[in-house]
């Protein structure tokens, strides 16, 4: 696909208008050399003194110095385009559920043991530049790890995670918003809001704190994503003082979540499926769409043209054997 371009300072490209009165001043010289041409009668003197081969070298001199006329005049009017560039200054907060449903052993050693691997796999995936901090949600939620580059720091924290009683879904999101807000700031620009999602990964099921769904809305008029991950299966179950509890997974309310804040629903009953939904999120939150100034490869273009043009000229003016 070719990247579509924009020009900074696009009135300068009105110096193009000066190609065409070029080529219309060329084509009339050469016709009119043609007639000059024809006076003489001896072809076999006119192809002694003006070789066939000249004929288009001079033809190839001339396109070549229109086009880098072309390409210097684009450079000049300062051409962008936009590109792919890693969000040096994003944020990921990544909320772990650590109510007690996350020991359900339905996904194998239990939930919150493999949500643990998928989420130190996914840190070791985002760029080192990338800021990362770590929610830890059960019935209170609180920052383990502010956003930091230090990622081997983020990577302790996830494994010290350990279970607490309670699910306050509405309380993480909150939280990690909090979270947000500690994200280093932009010495030329401090002001300006960090870009930044969240991942929210939990069995679904709300049992205290602020509703979820208020919690969304204030990330949506924060314009932050969030992408919940619903883990677990419908057959999941606790043992909780003697009596076996059923641990199904919320998934309508995670689906709410996900579309309020624009993010994504996604849904994991393994190991490797959650692997693969940490795959899909990096890519989304990884990188972002930037205008990118390319005026240095127009400008090498018309170099590069120029010295063509160049050697045309000169390889006309030499005589070869």
């Amino acid at each position: 696909m070719i990247p579509l371009l924009s020009f900074i300072a696009p009135d300068r490209l009105w110096i193009l208008l000066v190609i065409p009165l070029l080529l219309a001043a060329y084509v009339f010289a050469a016709r009119r050399k043609n007639r000059r041409g024809m006076r003489f009668t001896n072809t076999s003197m006119l192809d002694i003194v003006v070789p066939k081969q000249s004929q288009w070298r001079r033809h190839l001199a001339v396109a070549l110095s229109l086009l880098s006329l072309v390409t210097l005049t684009a450079a000049f009017a300062r051409p962008s385009t936009q590109i792919d560039v890693p969000r040096e200054r994003a944020t990921v907060v990544i909320v772990i559920d650590a109510s007690q449903s996350m020991q359900a052993t339905d996904v194998a050693p239990n939930r919150l043991a493999a949500a643990k691997a998928a989420a130190v796999e996914f840190v070791e995936s985002i760029p080192d530049k990338y800021n990362v901090s770590v929610v830890s949600m059960a019935g209170n939620s609180s920052i383990l790890v502010p956003p930091t580059l230090a990622h081997n720091t983020v990577e302790n924290a996830i494994n010290s995670i350990q279970l607490q009683d309670g699910t306050a879904i509405g309380e993480g999101i909150y939280t990690a918003l909090r979270a947000l807000q500690q994200a280093p700031k932009d010495p030329n620009k401090p002001d300006s809001v960090a870009p930044g999602a969240i991942v929210l990964l939990t069995d679904g099921s709300n049992t205290a704190g602020r509703a979820p769904m208020q919690a969304a809305a204030e990330a949506r008029n924060a314009k932050v994503p969030i992408y919940t991950i619903a883990y677990g299966t419908e057959n999941g179950y606790v043992d909780l003082d003697g009596k076996r509890e059923p641990v199904p997974v919320d998934h309508d309310l995670m689906k709410q979540i996900a579309a309020t804040t624009n993010g994504d629903y996604f849904a994991a009953a393994t190991l490797e499926q959650l692997d693969r939904v940490y795959d899909n999120i990096g890519t989304e939150v990884g990188y972002e769409k930037a205008e990118r100034e390319v005026t240095s490869r127009f400008a090498g273009y018309g170099l590069a043209f120029a010295v063509l043009a160049a050697l045309g000229a000169i390889s006309l003016g030499a005589k070869w054997p």
